[in-house]
């Protein structure tokens, strides 16, 4: 199931540009028609010659404790569909790497507008095999309980949402995860005293699980530029259902809020983004599929992980400036906790914050590569590599 589910997306990504171009060429007048003509009879925008599908590449190189040094490279294809320039681009991201402890990661994701942006399709089908840190649950975790863990789990998501009005789509969500091989690493050099963390959960936790979930989505998107927003708002609304009859080793139902709002600061050399992003469950939830503060891309300088539990709240926010040429700085700073309910959640937030540079080696669509490096509660701190911005 997994070779079929990869295999149909990545071919929709690659035949993506290749099928909008088919449908401008089926839907143009024929040569015999003389230019003046052809211009009367064809009431679509001329094709701007600049607005070509772009595939660029972009190296991936980075180390951490966890992975040693690691390589690969990422494919970030761009295109519109349509010559309507009021359409903003699709997009897509293939690619992964490999480290030199034989820990692999790989990633295929899609957004795709259709012409007049009447649908709304994205997904991603994400593969990690590499070990991670677990400290337990709950907002307040010690960092002396830092256990290492290890699993394989695949990610597949796909969302298709049909216009209603101008920037606003609803429809469906289905999410699939599979975690295998789990398993609770010995423990740490200077901690031989003490317990995986992970053994302390129910043993059910540490067996193969499958989660699978459906549910409704409504999001408004009103981004200039999805990839490096310049200014707009974004709203997603979303429920997922997890039941058995969906093939759900779990039952639980997890609600998601992610509202931004980005705005320049004088000009568009500085820009103004923020982030507020919930995430609430009930039922049965394992540990796996707990809300997670910390990462690449929710407040950065908190290890992702580093708290968890099944409801969540955090607020981020972020300035990006033009430097010169292709650089781009940027500070940020954010907060947030997790609670077992909602009604737990009190005034301890724990915070992060840094700094980034970022390349742009795609100005015509504004698509960065950054490196950031943040701070954050619980003695966490870290190094990010990342394609486009955090949020």
């Amino acid at each position: 199931m997994t070779t079929r589910y990869v295999s149909l997306l990545g071919c929709g990504l690659l035949m993506a540009p290749i099928w909008a171009q088919a449908q401008d060429t089926l839907t143009t007048p024929p040569p015999s028609i003389n230019p003046t003509d052809r211009a009367t009879l064809d009431p679509r925008p001329p094709k701007d010659p600049a607005d070509k599908p772009s595939f660029i590449p972009a190296p991936v190189l980075f180390y951490e404790p966890e992975t040693g040094a690691a390589a690969g490279v990422t494919f970030l294809p761009t295109w519109r569909h349509g010559r309507d320039t009021t359409v903003r681009k699709s997009n897509g991201r293939f690619g992964g790497w490999y480290s030199q402890k034989k820990q692999l990661n790989l990633q295929l994701s899609h957004t795709i507008f259709t012409r007049q942006e009447r649908y709304l399709v994205s997904g991603d089908i994400l593969y990690y095999d590499y070990p991670i840190f677990f400290y337990g649950i709950g907002n307040d975790t010690d960092k002396n309980n830092e256990s290492e863990i290890s699993y394989k789990l695949l990610i597949l998501q796909q969302r298709g949402l049909k216009s209603f009005r101008r920037h606003w789509f609803a429809g469906l969500t289905y999410r699939l995860t599979d975690a295998r091989s789990i398993k609770a690493d010995k423990p740490l050099d200077n901690k031989d005293d003490g317990v995986n963390q992970l053994l302390l959960l129910d043993e059910r936790q540490r067996q193969h699980t499958t989660v699978s979930g459906l549910g409704p989505a409504l999001v408004h998107d009103g981004r200039d530029n999805i990839l490096s927003t310049f200014h707009g708002h974004y709203l997603d609304l979303q429920a997922l259902f997890n039941v058995k009859g969906l093939g759900s080793d779990y039952t639980f139902t997890r609600y998601t809020l992610d509202a931004r709002h980005f705005q320049p600061v004088g000009s568009n050399r500085t820009i103004w983004a923020s982030q507020l992003f919930g995430q609430f469950h009930n039922g049965t939830v394992p540990f796996r599929e707990l809300g997670n503060l910390g990462g690449v891309s929710l407040l950065r300088g908190i290890y992702e992980g580093r708290f968890r539990d099944r409801q969540l709240i955090a607020l981020q926010t972020e300035l990006r400036h033009h430097l010169f040429w292709r650089i781009n700085v940027a500070g940020f700073v954010g907060a947030g906790q997790v609670a077992q309910h909602v009604n737990d959640f009190g005034s301890k937030f724990n915070v992060a914050g840094g700094a980034g540079v970022r390349f742009q080696f795609n100005r015509r669509d504004r698509i960065n590569i950054r490196l950031d490096y943040g701070v954050g509660s619980g003695g966490s701190s870290g190094l990010y590599f990342g394609v486009n911005e955090a949020f």
